[in-house]
């Protein structure tokens, strides 16, 4: 195996400090660029900087020796990364995919000029444009840029509810009849060759509206599961550049694939692959980037990966019921190192591998009833202090 290159990522959390996790296995040196200087990534990163990535002259000057430019946000500078891929460095994603997955506008309309299903929809300026497209609702009004975990989304049930909608450029779009929500992760290397890991089956928190678990394999028909795929690697060869795609679809109740959207990055529907694969979706995103051979993305066990996320307000995290899972067969925490909880923030996650889908079920109700992350009481903390 070749040196490693100089690897650089722009954003220091979760994603980047799993990213790591797994460069550590291989003499990979990754560089970290993000503003809070307590990130995930800052006590694991070859070297971490505290900056911002969404200022070009800020990731030039941070990029200036890299071999390889990586995300792990999508809010970075797309000025920046194109100017890197002029100095012939490997940037991945490449800027011009980035581009498009960056506004929801322009990644909706991608979809539609390249044949690919998706809802019906229609791009607005403003509010006062949705009673012009009554014929979509009940319809999501989606701002083109910034939203992520949830927000920037907002139901529209009728004409009325214009009056309290997001005002600005935004995606609305018919709302699917929706029997399941499915990710299907696709790594793509440089030469063309691309290795697709199994659909997986997500089950939505209805108040956050971000991923409470999922199940992988999903639990569909075989032949839903490869036109899943399929239409995945339509995506991801529309797109023509190496990386790694989430790919988010719906099932509808009628048995249609319609394609919500793609994260060019490691993704939340993919933290499973870690125990649950020989190739994690970490490990083939650092294939890719050092352009190695893809890795095996079969899966080896049944797997649900439930996240944790923050109750109770804002302080230290600490980690309740870790004992009452941790004597579980195949369970495996993983707590991102994060320095501060707050209610709905994405604190960690558990992974659980099962031979049978009653193990799974079962795995997933015992995570949910007793492990979650809450602020660390008072006297925990003045505790902490006094040991420290």
């Amino acid at each position: 195996m070749a040196k490693a290159p100089v690897i650089v990522l722009l954003g220091g959390g979760q994603l980047g400090r799993m990213y790591i996790e797994n460069a550590l296995r291989y003499t990979a040196e990754v560089h970290v660029l993000d503003p809070d200087p307590k990130a995930p990534c800052a006590r694991v990163a070859s070297r971490f900087v505290i900056g911002d990535f969404r200022d070009k002259e800020t990731v030039l000057r941070f990029a200036a020796d890299a071999d390889v430019v990586g995300i792990e946000i999508e809010q970075v500078s797309l000025e920046a990364m194109e100017e890197l891929k002029k100095q012939g460095k490997r940037v991945i994603p490449d800027p011009s995919v980035l581009r498009i997955i960056q506004d929801k506008g322009l990644q909706k309309q991608f979809y539609a000029d390249h044949g690919i299903p998706t809802s019906p929809f229609a791009l607005i300026e403003k509010r006062t444009e949705i009673a012009a497209h009554a014929h979509l609702l009940p319809a999501f009004l989606k701002t083109r840029t910034g939203g992520y975990d949830g927000r920037g989304v907002m139901p529209i049930d009728a004409v009325s509810d214009a009056e309290s909608a997001f005002d600005g450029p935004c995606v609305l779009e018919e709302r699917a009849s929706i029997a399941l929500e499915l990710a299907v992760l696709v790594a793509r290397a440089a030469n063309g060759t691309e290795v697709a890991y199994d659909p997986v089956e997500m089950v939505f928190d209805p108040k956050l509206n971000l991923v409470d678990h999922l199940r992988a394999p999903a639990r569909i028909p075989q032949h839903v599961a490869d036109a899943a795929k399929r239409l995945a690697r339509r995506v991801t060869s529309a797109f023509g550049e190496p990386g790694l795609y989430a790919v988010e679809m719906f099932l509808t109740k009628d048995d249609e694939l319609l394609v919500n959207e793609t994260a060019p990055r490691a993704h939340n529907s993919g933290h499973h692959t870690i125990e649950a694969c020989a190739s994690s979706q970490f490990d083939q995103l650092l294939r890719i980037h050092c352009d190695w051979p893809l890795g095996d993305a079969a899966l080896r066990s049944k797997a649900a990966m439930i996240n944790l996320v923050g109750e109770g307000g804002t302080g230290s995290p600490e980690l309740i019921g870790a004992d009452d899972i941790l004597h579980l067969p195949d369970t495996f925490i993983h707590l991102y190192g994060k320095h501060e909880t707050r209610d709905g923030r994405k604190m960690g996650h558990v992974t659980v591998l099962s031979a049978t889908d009653l193990g799974i079920d079962q795995a997933i109700a015992v995570t949910k009833v007793h492990c979650r992350v809450e602020p660390m009481r008072a006297k925990q903390r003045e505790q902490q202090t006094n040991n420290n």
